[in-house]
């Protein structure tokens, strides 16, 4: 019996969200936002926070600073149920953090990255991959330590018997340096959004991204916002129409509560199709509330808000 269905692997951070913000800052000027919220940022916090709360039983492997932010990471993960008991604290590291400015559904951001500059793979034992039944690795871009050994991981985790999946994030030099080509022969799902697939591939429409890459990949999962999501599986195309949210508060973390969506079904071994729906539809539900988690603070409001708001009855509630 293994202790983890999923074991993340990743970035920690925490997000101060400015909303209502009119009108655009300009530098030289300064500007009000009507609302401002602290809670747990970073895709991979975001991912592990909302797939415990779905039920999944979550560990974490990071690493953060001995500050006041970093208490506050641990607090927010240990109340949705997430095992912390892999993260390191470092006194001589400051804990990441993002400051996000909300304008409708999309958004500008500045991160110091702090101590997730500094995970290696030296942090990262056989023995505690060994604990889960699927590994997740999210944010390539903004790990420097362990960028060139995410193959190793992968590859690891798959002679443990682990299945995995990938979420590249954006890239904040727009570079785009990743080797696909070594990495995805070890990822089960490749779980990128639109716009960050088109920069990885150097294409211009996905379904060309998709058959750049397909010859080396397992699953491809591509999020498109309030387009639905699009999957390649097995040599078929599948796409998933929407849950669309009228009321967006704020669409931070949508795109990785699409991903705890996908993985909770996935783990559970559910199709491709059944998987990518449940993807969407907590990917909308994560946009009625501000920030990434906190529409899933809640049983009984997500289940509220699946049946009522998005017409989804569910089959098994929120932990």
């Amino acid at each position: 019996m293994k202790k983890f269905d999923v074991l993340v692997v990743g970035e920690l951070n925490v997000d101060l969200i400015f909303n209502r913000i009119n009108p655009l800052p300009e530098v030289g000027k300064e500007v009000l936002a009507e609302q401002m919220t602290l809670t747990l940022g970073s895709s991979s916090a975001i991912f592990a926070s909302n797939l415990s709360s779905l039920g999944s039983n979550v560990g974490f492997i990071g690493k953060i600073g001995k500050d006041h932010f970093g208490e506050f990471i641990l607090q927010s993960l240990n109340s949705k149920g997430v095992d912390t008991s892999h993260i390191k604290q470092s006194k001589d590291l400051q804990t990441g953090a993002t400051v996000v400015l909300n304008f409708g559904e999309d958004r500008a951001m500045v991160t110091h990255p702090g101590a997730m500059n500094h995970l290696g793979i030296q942090d990262i034992q056989p023995e505690q991959l060994a604990q889960a039944r699927h590994l997740h690795f999210s944010s390539f871009f903004l790990q420097s330590g362990i960028q060139e050994e995410v193959q190793q991981l992968f590859q690891q985790a798959k002679n443990l018997g682990l299945s995995t999946s990938f979420d590249t994030q954006w890239d904040p030099s727009e570079k785009w340096d990743v080797k696909l080509s070594s990495i995805l022969p070890f990822v089960d799902v490749f779980l990128p959004n639109e716009t960050e697939f088109l920069h990885l591939t150097g294409k211009h429409e996905f379904t060309e991204a998709i058959d750049s890459v397909k010859a080396f990949s397992n699953t491809i999962v591509v999020k498109r916002g309030n387009k639905g999501s699009v999957s390649w599986s097995k040599g078929r195309l599948l796409y998933q129409e929407p849950f669309l949210n009228r009321d967006v508060v704020d669409a931070i973390g949508a795109g990785d509560s699409f991903n705890a969506g996908f993985i909770h079904k996935f783990i559970q071994k559910s199709d491709v199709e059944t998987c990518q729906e449940y993807g969407n539809l907590i990917g909308a539900i994560s946009t009625t509330a501000v920030g990434g988690t906190s529409a899933f603070a809640d049983r009984n409001h997500f289940t509220r808000i699946a049946k009522e708001k998005f017409g989804y009855q569910a089959h098994e509630t929120a932990r």
